[in-house]
C-alpha cells in the first residue's frame, strides 16, 4: 500500500485560516459525530434522518475525493473504486445486512472467511441493494477481498463480469446532487465533453472534514473500540481511496503532523486480534485487513 508521506505532493497548498474559520460555522449532529447511536449494527440509517444530511460511507469518501469547483476525483487517483467497494459492504454490516460467517472449531483468518448475508431486507440506497443481492445469491459465499475485486470488476474470469457494479462514482454523485450537496455542469476538455458535479453546499462538507479531523485531534480517544464504528471506518476507507489527506489539508503544521501520526497508529493496529475484542465488527476489520494487508 502506497504510504500517507508519499502521497503528501500531490496536495494542494494547506490553507489556514479562511478554511478553519469555514469548517468552524457548521457542528455535526451527535449522530453523526461521537454521540450515542442506537444500535450501530442495525439499520439506524433508514428512518427519519434529514435527506440533505445523512450520507453513505460511499458519499462521504467520495465527497472528500471531489475537487470542489472541478467536480471530479484526481485522474490520478486509481485507489477510489476499490475503496469505495469496501465502504458498500462495511455501509451493510452496519446496517446489519451481512456478516462474516462463524469461525468454526478451526479459528480461521478473518480473509478466509466468507461473506454471509444476515438480512436482505431493502436499505432504500439503489447501490447498496444491487450489492446485497448480489451476495445474496451467490452460492458458495465469496471472501470480503474476492468480493471488493469482484464488485470493482477486477476479475479475470469472464463468467463473473455480471457482478461489477458500473458508474458507481457517477451514481453516487447524483445521490449527493439530490440531497443538495453538487450541481450537475458540463466541461469541455478539447477531445470530449464530461459531466462533473461541482459543490454547491460547502457547509455539509466542511462539517464531513471537521469530523474527520476532529476524530484524531480534539477528540482522539486512542482506542479503535471506543470510536464510533462509522467514523472508524471513514478513517480507514478515505485513506484507502487516496482522499484522507483531503481533510487534512486545511491544517496547520503542528495539527498535521499530529492528525498523521494518529492516523498511522490506527493503520499499525492488527485486524485478526482487532476483531477479536468486543463491541467490535469483524466485517468492518476484514475490509480493513484487506487494505492493509
Amino acid at each position: 500500500m502506497t504510504s500517507l508521506t508519499q502521497r503528501s505532493s500531490g496536495l494542494v497548498q494547506r490553507r489556514t485560516e479562511a478554511s478553519r474559520n469555514a469548517a468552524e460555522k457548521d457542528r455535526p449532529s451527535d449522530q453523526e459525530d461521537h454521540g450515542p447511536r442506537r444500535a450501530e449494527d442495525q439499520d439506524d440509517d433508514d428512518t427519519g434522518d434529514s435527506k440533505e444530511t445523512r450520507l453513505t460511507l460511499m458519499e462521504e469518501v467520495l465527497l472528500l475525493g471531489l475537487k470542489d469547483r472541478e467536480g471530479y476525483t484526481s485522474f490520478w487517483n486509481d485507489c477510489i473504486s476499490s475503496g469505495l467497494r469496501g465502504c458498500m459492504l462495511i455501509e451493510l454490516a452496519l446496517r446489519g445486512r451481512l456478516q462474516l460467517e462463524a469461525c468454526g472449531m478451526r479459528r480461521k483468518g478473518l480473509l478466509a472467511r466468507k461473506v454471509i448475508c444476515k438480512s436482505d431486507a431493502p436499505t432504500g440506497d439503489v447501490l447498496l441493494d444491487e450489492a446485497l443481492k448480489h451476495i445474496k445469491d451467490t452460492q458458495p459465499p465469496e471472501t470480503v477481498q474476492s468480493w471488493i475485486e469482484l464488485l470493482s470488476g477486477e476479475t479475470w474470469n469472464p463468467l463473473k463480469l455480471h457482478y461489477q457494479l458500473r458508474n458507481v462514482r457517477e451514481r453516487l454523485a447524483k445521490n449527493l446532487v439530490e440531497k443538495g450537496v453538487l450541481t450537475t455542469e458540463k466541461q469541455n476538455f478539447l477531445l470530449f465533453d464530461m459531466t462533473t458535479h461541482p459543490l454547491t453546499n460547502n457547509n455539509i462538507k466542511q462539517r464531513l472534514i471537521k469530523k474527520v479531523q476532529e476524530a484524531v485531534l480534539d477528540k482522539w480517544v486512542n482506542d479503535p473500540h471506543r470510536m464510533d464504528k462509522r467514523l472508524l471506518a471513514l478513517i480507514f476507507l478515505a485513506h484507502s481511496s487516496d482522499v484522507l489527506e483531503n481533510a487534512f489539508a486545511p491544517l496547520l503544521d503542528d495539527q498535521y503532523d499530529l492528525a498523521m501520526k494518529r492516523v498511522r497508529q490506527l493503520l499499525e493496529l492488527e485486524p485478526e486480534g482487532e476483531s477479536m475484542k468486543t463491541n467490535t465488527n469483524e466485517l468492518l476489520w476484514a475490509v480493513v485487513a484487506a487494505f492493509t494487508k
